[in-house]
């Protein structure tokens, strides 16, 4: 492990990590537009979508995107009336385009019309020896099946179970079968240069509380010092217990703690803040990968183990289910509809791609592979005749700089979605403006506020929203809207503006700005 990982700054700009996304107690503490010229028209007059032509966007959102030096070549554009076959709104809508996190929607709706909302990942324990009072004379064996919300409490159950059928001493190993997934190379560091970063953790048939720490920084002014509280508790990672509180203002609390995570003899890690933590802050919290996928495992099962009163004798190793084991219990995870909820609204990479290798893994029988669940998603789309020709997918999260769609293509999943009996679960999966998820901060006190379901999306060149709004007039949207651009992250106040334009349609007194 890089003896200075935290030192890392790629510039990647907001995708939501794991920990950031988490659908809990414990996980949510983890999660001027320039004038123009234009003139007034009817929304009628927008009626024909327009492929490239300025004219085909409000005045204000062309302003934004002139104001950030972001060209139209390089936006994409649909907005389209429920039920609709004709735009309103068009521009470069056959362009494929990196969606970032848009993605999402495309992994989510095919997983639960194929996989169905109700279906949930097993983790199954058992025995290969005997067991008689309280010890086992052999070996505990867990079996993954790509469970993406095995998180701390989670596990913690499923220990609770094992003491509960009187399990207490393992005298043999803990043996990890990770076959439900294909062993294939991962780089934690390929996307950003950043293996630290949660969102950065690979797939893993058994993954545990997406394999974070989460440092927590408490200040106590009494001391002059910032308490540092290390979530799950690992007897590998060594932490200093505190470090010195500063005056300056709370702004970037991450940089000024100079965080330094050493790697150590056996597979530990010590962590070193030798900077400052700014006492205005309050309670802040930082999710951190650390470990390799054996080595967290091992550490959070000996933690809540120990806690339980329980004992490992042997290690930790990787194999398969030997046929002499018996099944002692199994753990299910909340049901689908539940998991995708996370996903949309706070934009779970690590979910959406285990998600993602599990939909071909089901459909196949095979252990699963990335291009296994393209296929599978492609034969869907082809069956459900929504036509997405130029779908590029690789881990189904968007945290790629491969994946494509275009606006049109994303515009009639959205149709789909709306006109599929799932609409219930997925409209309910996505953030709602100035209320929750990734677009609880925006249109705070505004009308828009509470009126549109939006996915957003964004990497270092790329900002995307895609989801629905409800106009004016009654009249519910599609919206999407794309930005490929080196300027892309300051494409908001343009995303912003659309979304305003779309939700006043319909307002009494009101016309369509249209860009001359």
């Amino acid at each position: 492990m890089n003896r200075h990982l935290a030192s890392h700054t790629a510039h990647v700009p907001r995708q939501v990590a794991p920990l950031q996304s988490r659908p809990h107690r414990y996980l949510h503490r983890l999660l001027s537009l320039a004038a123009g010229s234009c003139i007034l028209l009817s929304t009628a007059s927008l009626a024909q979508p327009v492929n490239g032509n300025a004219a085909t966007l409000p005045a204000p959102v062309a302003a934004a995107l002139r104001a950030a030096n972001i060209p139209l070549t390089a936006v994409a554009a649909q907005v389209q009336e429920i039920g609709t076959a004709q735009a309103l709104l068009a521009l470069n809508t056959s362009r494929a385009m990196n969606p970032a996190s848009t993605m999402k929607l495309v992994t989510t709706f095919a997983g639960l019309d194929m996989l169905g909302p109700t279906f949930s990942w097993k983790t199954d324990v058992s025995i290969d020896g005997t067991l008689a009072n309280g010890v086992l004379d052999g070996n505990l064996v867990f079996k993954g099946r790509g469970d993406a919300r095995l998180t701390v409490e989670h596990f913690w159950m499923l220990l609770k179970h094992l003491r509960e059928r009187g399990v207490r001493d393992i005298r043999g190993d803990l043996v990890l079968d990770r076959g439900a997934f294909e062993a294939v190379s991962f780089d934690a560091g390929r996307f950003d240069n950043d293996p630290t970063r949660p969102y950065n953790v690979g797939p893993d048939a058994l993954l545990v509380n997406f394999k974070a720490v989460r440092f927590t920084f408490v200040p106590d002014a009494a001391s002059g010092k910032a308490n540092v509280i290390a979530e799950p508790r690992l007897a590998q990672l060594e932490v200093a217990p505190n470090v010195r509180l500063s005056d300056e203002a709370c702004g970037d609390w991450r940089a000024r703690l100079k965080a330094d995570f050493q790697s150590v003899n056996g597979g530990g890690v010590r962590a070193v803040f030798a900077g400052s933590y700014p006492a205005s802050c309050a309670d802040k919290t930082w999710n951190v990968a650390l470990f390799t996928p054996n080595a967290f495992f091992e550490g959070v099962f000996r933690s809540l183990w120990t806690e339980m009163g329980g004992t490992l004798q042997g290690k930790v190793r990787e194999a398969v289910v030997p046929p002499s084991a018996r099944l002692l219990t199994t753990h299910e995870s909340p049901p689908l509809s539940d998991v995708v909820r996370d996903i949309n609204k706070f934009s779970n990479n690590v979910m959406a791609r285990q998600l993602f290798l599990t939909i071909g893994m089901e459909k196949t029988g095979q252990p699963a592979r990335a291009d296994l669940s393209a296929e599978a998603v492609r034969a869907w789309l082809t069956d459900k005749r929504i036509d997405l020709p130029e779908l590029v997918m690789d881990n189904g999260s968007g945290l790629s700089r491969t994946e494509r769609i275009t606006a049109a293509g994303m515009t009639r999943l959205l149709q789909a979605i709306y006109a599929s009996s799932l609409m219930p679960e997925m409209m309910s999966s996505l953030p709602i403006v100035a209320l929750d998820g990734t677009m609880r901060r925006r249109f705070k006190s505004e009308e828009l506020a509470g009126q549109a379901h939006i996915k957003t999306g964004s990497l270092s060149d790329v900002r995307a929203i895609a989801g629905y709004v409800l106009a004016a007039s009654g009249k519910r949207y599609a919206v999407v809207f794309f930005v490929n651009h080196g300027n892309a992250a300051q494409s908001q106040p343009a995303q912003d503006a659309l979304l305003r334009w779309v939700h006043a349609l319909g307002a009494r007194g009101t016309g369509t700005t249209v860009e001359r």
